[in-house]
This record gives C-alpha cells, structure tokens and sequence, in this order.
C-alpha cells in the first residue's frame, strides 16, 4: 500500500521558505509521494513577459525547502509560469530537478510540457501530468516555445432576459481538440503506469465555492480516460470534491504555502498592483489582511487541506483529507479531524461542496477524513 499526498498552490517568495513549511512537513515526508503546484517561475532571470499583474520570480533556492519538506514531483502548468519568459520557464524546471524534484506540467516546448513525471514507490509506478486551463495565451508552449501544457477553455455570455446591458450567463466548455489531446496523454500513460493523476489549474479565482461550468466536463474526462484522482488548484481558495466512477475530483486544493508581496500595495507603487488592488475588492468582495501582508489573500483561504489517496496494486483503495488551517505567520497547519479547528475546516469541505451541488461525502476520523460520494450519484457514475 502506499499513499499520495498533494496540495494546492505554492508561493515560496519570502525569506526562510523551510519555515513555513515546518508544521506540515512531517505529514508530507509519511506520504509514499507528495504533490504540489509551484505557481511562480524559480529564476534570476529580471524579464517580465506577464500582461497582467506579473509575478515575481522566487527564489530558485527555495525549491530546495520543498524537497526537505517531502515533496517529489512538482506541476508547473500554470497561469504565471512564463511571467518571467521562457528563461524562467526553463530555470525552474531545471531547478526542480536539480533540488530532487520531478517537475511536469512545463518545459522547453510542448512535448517537454505534456511529458509525465514519472517516479516508482512500493512497486507502483505512479504517473503525473499537469495542464492550464486559465491561461494567458503566451503563458502556452508551442513545438518552438517554451512553456505550459495547457487545455483551451472558451467563454461565452449570453443575455437571457430582456434586460439589454444586464449581467449575462456565463458559458463555459474546453476546446473539443484540446480535450482530446489530454484524454491520449492520460491514456498513453494509463498503459504504462499503475497509478496516473492529474492536476488541473482552473477555476475561478478568490470566488468562494464556485465551480464553472468547464471544470467538471473536464475533469471527468481526465478520469474516463484512465485518470486515478484529479487535483485542482488556481482559485487561492478551495473548492469542493466530487467523486467520478469511484475516482476523486479535489475541484480546488486552494492555497497551502502562498507567501508574497507581489499582490500587496504600497506606498509609490507601480500602476499595475495598484489598479489590481481595486479590481480584487470590486470584483471579490474583500480586501486582504492588512496585519498580513505576505498573505493577499481571501480570508476564507486560510481553510486548505492535504488531499490523500491509497492505492495498492489493484488501484485505488481510499480517498481522504487531512484538514488544515493557515496559521497567522502564513503556514499550513495540520489539524486533527476530530479536533474544534479541524472540525471548521470541514465543515468548510463541506459546505462548498454542498454549495457546488458536488457528490462527494466526508466520514470523519481521528486524524483525517474519508470521501465517498453520495449513493444516488455514485451509482449513476460508476
């Protein structure tokens, strides 16, 4: 039997990243593999390619707190992976690897970018692959660029009352070729490992409990066409679970170390951050801590959880969740599930999912918590 752990998305741009990573450390160095989405490219490199609000390259060094903390194989398809072009692309996966890490997800061009990570625990083979569904366009590798392995999803509005200049309904659907070309990457890597695993950057963001209407189709193809478990992340803020044909969708894992200043206004600040900062409060209904401002997050973010799940050679034998909570100084710590503070973070999972309309079910345990998925929905699915 051996246990995968994964989390959401990972910021290490703060002094001293190994300390914010001590409370959850021990959790994820137990895992047979542990999982994680670095968001940010680890380089020196001084380009800013990024449209929007850039982020800054971190620190290639903290890559190496990551693998003291357990970590083995880090998804790099992400919306800010080429914000410091196709230098800081190619850095932070030779970095990664460099640190011990198996990077996936991002590379040198497109088939470096959908190539698996590929590592052996127990016996098993277990597989990962990694795609952005959020983009920016020039965040997406090409056969001649340098990039992420990316999934084109397309938007929609359609005004559906007579209310010319209302708020439209917003339609969501991946692009069928793109869909395709994921389902033969997780075949092709169904047939030669006995666990394969998806992370998906998607969503959207900062917004409490929403999941598009992209994001299921999706990530249920991922499991029909060999996927054992997918795991979400890009909202900074979680989302609820579902379970497909006996497999879990983890819709958003949220944050689990985001430290940064990149989104933090300050005095004589640049134009850009400045006019993000207004956006975020008038498109997502808050403003961050002030008494926290390496964390420009949505409060409600501070709930996160490690997602786990036990396979032995016959496949997939559990799916669970270990609750955690980001403690003032920016870490993520682990809870007891039977525990007050634990028992709010669940509640939590809990409540998104139910907001969601997702299937998934929670039993409670000492340490951590087992997912299964209603009984209607499962026998529709399995």
């Amino acid at each position: 039997m051996i246990t995968i752990a994964a989390v959401g998305d990972l910021i290490l741009d703060e002094p001293d990243p190994a300390s914010f990573l001590a409370p959850s450390a021990p959790l994820l160095r137990d895992a047979d593999v542990t999982i994680g989405q670095v968001e940010v490219p680890h380089s020196t490199s001084t380009v800013q390619v990024s449209t929007d609000v850039p982020a800054p390259p971190a620190d290639p060094a903290a890559l190496g707190a990551l693998a003291d903390a357990g970590f083995d194989v880090v998804t790099l398809a992400g919306n800010h992976i080429f914000d410091a072009g196709e230098a800081g692309v190619i850095d932070t996966a030779a970095h990664a690897r460099a640190a011990g890490l198996v990077p996936t997800g991002a590379g040198a061009d497109l088939a470096e970018a959908r190539a698996p990570a590929v590592v052996e625990r127990g016996g098993l083979r277990i597989g990962v692959l990694s795609y952005n569904c959020v983009g920016p366009r020039e965040s997406w590798a090409t056969s001649r660029k340098a990039g992420c392995a990316y999934l084109h999803v397309l938007t929609h509005y359609e005004l559906d009352h007579a209310s010319p200049g209302g708020p439209p309904r917003v339609y969501t659907f991946a692009d069928p070729d793109g869909l395709e070309a994921m389902a033969e990457d997780v075949a092709r890597l169904r047939a030669e490992a006995d666990v394969v695993l998806v992370g998906l950057h998607k969503g959207v963001g900062h917004t409490p409990a929403a999941v598009a209407m992209y994001e299921g189709p999706v990530a249920r193809a991922a499991i029909d066409a060999g996927a054992d478990a997918v795991f979400g992340h890009h909202a900074h803020i979680m989302r609820g679970v579902e379970v497909h044909r006996g497999k879990p969708i983890f819709h958003g894992l949220g944050n689990f170390v985001t430290v940064t200043r990149a989104l933090t206004p300050t005095g004589g600040d640049n134009a850009e951050r400045a006019a993000w900062a207004a956006k975020r409060t008038a498109l997502y209904g808050f403003a961050p801590d002030p008494d926290m401002p390496y964390y420009p997050f949505h409060p409600e973010s501070r709930n996160t959880v490690v997602a786990t799940c036990r396979f032995d050679r016959d496949g997939l034998v559990e799916a669970g969740l270990v609750p955690c909570r980001i403690d003032d100084a920016g870490r993520p710590v682990p809870l007891a599930a039977d525990s007050p503070d634990g028992r709010g973070v669940l509640d939590y999972v809990e409540r998104i999912t139910a907001a969601a309309r997702l299937n998934g079910t929670f039993t409670r345990r000492d340490d951590d918590v087992v997912i299964t998925a209603t009984r209607r929905t499962a026998e529709r699915t399995s």
